[in-house]
């Protein structure tokens, strides 16, 4: 009994379900011309997770002999009551004989189970032609000319009145960046000599000019210490000329052995003392402060330095403007052609469609 029951509730709900579930069809004129088009909508209520497959009509293929399927278009969705939505499909429909047709239902399958709608008819009708009185029909007129109207032809014209504005502006910064005369400037590679090399170069040229015996020991110790503190800060790096003595020592510290930096410690502090406190030296110790200074020079020389330098020129502020407006007249010139070229492309075309 229990089982008869439970069979009998689900058989309702199943063809409960069924009930609910529809196809409709319906169409906007049943009458046209020949050559109009007519739109059938197809809807179909289902659940919202069914499978609905609405029929598929190639463009031109025929509905039934004499009506053809144009296009089709598919509606956004409508949600009905109790989870169930209408999916409607609507296509396009045309016929060029006048006849009356009958359209055939139109099968929609949902999950798979094919539903189908009612069926429809379409009157195509055609134009009358009065033949028994050929003298009320005209014959072809004669091509009018359609009245000037300035509100046709003021945009190309005020194009056209720019681009030729444009045009003489683009001249004559052209004349301008022809008269400025580009500034060539040639990068160098020079030779140089290494810092040691230098070095000892300025060394030479102190012995040669006698300064170890001269009286003057000011002159000898800053000439001497300023060609150490230039050797050192192209060797190390450094701005040893802004730098004191003991500032220098320094620095040295953790590049240099103790030893080397004694010698140069006490050349720097006898020079030190010569140029600020008037300290008289011997001979013989302005020559051992010049070997302190050889010595010093060659246990930290480096050989294999480049001694090629590519020297770029320096151009002056006016050289620099120049440039700088040049570059930018190059840019306007451009942006003024293509500009002008985008205009002429517009007043041609404008011109094509008012006069053809």
């Amino acid at each position: 009994m229990k089982r008869t029951v439970s069979l009998i509730v689900l058989l309702a709900s199943v063809l409960g379900l069924r009930a609910q579930v529809s196809v409709e069809a319906e169409i906007d004129y049943i009458q046209i011309f020949v050559g109009q088009q007519a739109h059938v909508t197809l809807a179909a209520t289902a659940k919202e997770n069914a499978k609905v497959e609405f029929p598929q009509f190639k463009p031109t293929e025929y509905i039934t002999p004499g009506v053809e399927v144009l296009d089709r278009k598919e509606l956004e969705n409508k949600e009905e009551d109790n989870g169930f939505v209408t999916r409607r499909m609507v296509y396009t429909m045309t016929s060029f004989d006048d006849t009356l047709y009958y359209l055939p239902p139109m099968t929609v399958k949902i999950d798979g189970k094919p539903y189908q709608s009612k069926s429809l008819a379409l009157k195509v009708l055609t134009i009358e032609v009065d033949t028994l009185h050929a003298e009320q029909f005209f014959g072809p007129k004669d091509v009018q000319d359609n009245p000037f109207q300035w509100s046709d032809w003021s945009l190309p014209f005020w194009a056209s009145v720019l681009m030729l504005v444009l045009m003489a502006i683009g001249y004559y910064l052209y004349l301008r960046l022809r008269d400025n005369k580009p500034i060539i400037s040639h990068i160098r590679i020079v030779k140089r000599l290494l810092p040691h090399q230098k070095a000892m170069k300025e060394i030479e040229q102190i012995k040669a000019d006698k300064m170890v015996t001269s009286e003057n020991s000011k002159e000898y110790y800053t000439k001497l210490t300023d060609t150490l503190r230039k050797y050192i800060e192209e060797r190390y790096g450094f701005s040893a000329m802004e730098m004191t003595s003991s500032e220098i020592i320094d620095r040295l510290m953790s590049t240099q052995d103790q030893k080397a930096l004694d010698e140069l410690r006490q050349l720097f502090t006898t020079a030190d003392l010569v140029k600020f406190a008037k300290y008289s030296t011997l001979i013989n110790e302005n020559d051992a402060n010049l070997v302190n200074a050889i010595e010093f020079i060659n246990q930290t020389k480096l050989e294999n330095m480049p001694v090629e330098e590519t020297v770029k020129p320096q151009l002056s502020v006016e050289d620099q403007r120049t440039q700088k407006t040049r570059r930018v007249l190059k840019m306007v010139v451009t942006a003024v052609a293509v500009i002008c070229l985008v205009l002429f492309g517009y007043v041609v075309y404008s011109l094509y469609l008012l006069l053809g």
